[in-house]
């Protein structure tokens, strides 16, 4: 398996069980009631608005590569849910940058990462197990979150993890989504 995928994935992992918290579209907060404890109770996302709204995110991302350096954009049909607690999940996708010949794509990846400055997203970076920038944004308020890296030599990926919903009774979370 190529070691890039398999840090993305495990990003993603870590990414769908880092805790849920009440939000809106694109991860900002919202109305939500509380336990006695505290606890949010429930957001009103369903699972196919979460999907909605990270794939729009991953398309909003995607589309500020200069279009002379894109070749295509492929983005994922479906997704995995992953569990935020006992009772909530989050979507988790990705989207695919294909970059024409001879594009490098870590300057893209940086230029992505100076457009979310001082945006609704906190901002984090390292470099991908293989060497490669890589860039989170993610929600101060959810468990949203982008990662954006290079994806082969010509190509950047940009993983996604939706806001947390709770899924519908007898609803099973294995599968596509």
């Amino acid at each position: 398996m190529n070691p890039l995928r398999l840090t993305v994935g495990a990003v993603l992992v870590l990414v769908g069980i880092t805790g849920c918290a009440p939000s809106d579209q694109f991860g900002e907060p919202s109305k939500s009631t509380t336990t006695k404890e505290g606890a949010p109770v429930g957001n009103g996302l369903t699972w196919q608005e979460a999907k909605a709204q990270t794939q729009d995110l991953e398309l909003e991302i995607a589309r500020l590569i200069p279009e002379d350096k894109v070749v295509k954009i492929d983005q994922g049909k479906t997704g995995t849910l992953f569990s935020c607690s006992e009772t909530q999940h989050n979507w988790n996708g990705a989207t695919t940058v294909t970059l024409s010949k001879g594009t490098e794509p870590e300057p893209l990846v940086k230029a992505i990462e100076a457009q979310y400055q001082d945006s609704r997203f906190t901002i984090e970076t390292d470099l991908s197990i293989t060497g490669n920038y890589r860039v989170q944004l993610r929600s101060p308020h959810t468990a949203a979150s982008y990662i954006i890296v290079r994806d082969d030599p010509n190509a950047i990926r940009i993983a996604s993890g939706s806001a947390c919903f709770t899924l519908p009774e007898g609803v099973y979370p294995g599968g596509d989504f």
